[in-house]
């Protein structure tokens, strides 16, 4: 999953929104350098991480990818997914994403320190609406190229939208018959952390 489908599975306090896009930013063992809420979201972050990689939908869903892609399907998937979500977003969410993006851009704006790169990205994230842009599948490429510019075979990516389109319909299928389950999961761990 990628930023928008971890802020709406992760809570929505600004400690869970927070930490929901920490869990991208933030590596290696958690040792009191957050408050405990924020941790706890990334805990959750990388718990759906998990639930994520390992399950058979997703995993029928990456099978779908050529071979020469096979290797970024992943990244691919996760940014599709999120177009997904954005673009059905009245299907899984009681507020219209408008205003949904909106609070998680203040909270965001009223951080003064976030972490490494989110303190970076967080000002155009806002500006440009990267959340709610999802919805338009054109704007996977432009997220894609931005993606491929920090790899170290950055070629891999170059057919991705042109795969996308192809296999736009089955893909579509994967998520809505996955996203469910995932909000269950992700529901079920933020009571038990309660």
């Amino acid at each position: 999953m990628n930023y928008l489908a971890h802020l709406h599975l992760g809570g929505q306090l600004p400690a869970q929104l927070l930490g929901s896009l920490y869990g991208d930013f933030v590596k290696g063992r958690l040792q009191g350098q957050f408050s405990p809420s924020i941790e706890a979201a990334i805990q959750l972050h990388r718990s759906i991480d998990r639930f994520t990689d390992s399950h058979p939908l997703v995993g029928q869903a990456l099978s779908r990818f050529s071979l020469t892609r096979r290797r970024y399907a992943g990244i691919v998937l996760d940014v599709f997914f999120d177009h997904c979500l954005a673009r059905d977003w009245t299907l899984y969410a009681d507020q219209p994403l408008e205003h949904f993006t909106s609070q998680v851009y203040r909270v965001l704006a009223a951080e003064p320190q976030l972490p490494g790169r989110l303190a970076q990205i967080a000002p155009f994230m806002a500006a440009d609406d990267w959340l709610g842009s999802y919805r338009e599948f054109a704007v996977m490429e432009q997220v894609l190229r931005g993606i491929s510019r920090r790899l170290t075979q950055p070629e891999a990516l170059g057919q991705a939208m042109r795969e996308l389109r192809l296999l736009y319909e089955p893909l579509s299928e994967d998520f809505r018959r996955f996203y469910p389950e995932l909000q269950v999961f992700a529901q079920s761990q933020l009571t038990t952390s309660n």
